[in-house]
């Protein structure tokens, strides 16, 4: 099995919801790193799993939405308590909809919210 990576960081601000925790129920900016990881088992005919300039353009579009953002005001978040585990999965969701390489069987999120916290979240697909 075949894994690459590539990983990007941005400042984003969020404000938890729906319980009392300090300060963090106030706006308040975190720098994230986003690290994407791509399965497969299978390479292309250039020796590649996938086309890593593909890749980096639509993290870079993902990246770029929620960049210095309050991600409590996107539409994804709506009636969610912005956690990372959610970021985690709402970044997962939305890159493999996009990433549409042939030979890729998973895809996974880590979202690191400081040097010692992270949530990951992983999609499973089907090579076509």
């Amino acid at each position: 099995m075949y894994t690459l990576g590539v990983r990007r960081d941005f400042i984003a601000r969020h404000f938890l919801i729906g319980g009392d925790w300090g300060p963090e129920n106030f706006p308040n900016s975190h720098h994230y790193i986003l690290e994407l990881q791509l399965e497969g088992s299978d390479l292309d005919l250039h020796g590649y799993l996938v086309d890593i300039v593909d890749v980096e353009k639509h993290l870079d579009d993902v990246v770029g939405y929620y960049k210095e953002q309050i991600i409590n005001e996107k539409p994804e978040f709506a009636g969610l308590n912005p956690s990372i585990e959610h970021f985690a999965r709402i970044l997962a969701v939305t890159l493999n909809e996009k990433i549409k390489a042939k030979n890729i069987t998973g895809l996974k999120v880590v979202l690191w919210e400081h040097e010692n916290a992270w949530a990951a979240y992983r999609v499973e697909r089907l090579a076509s």
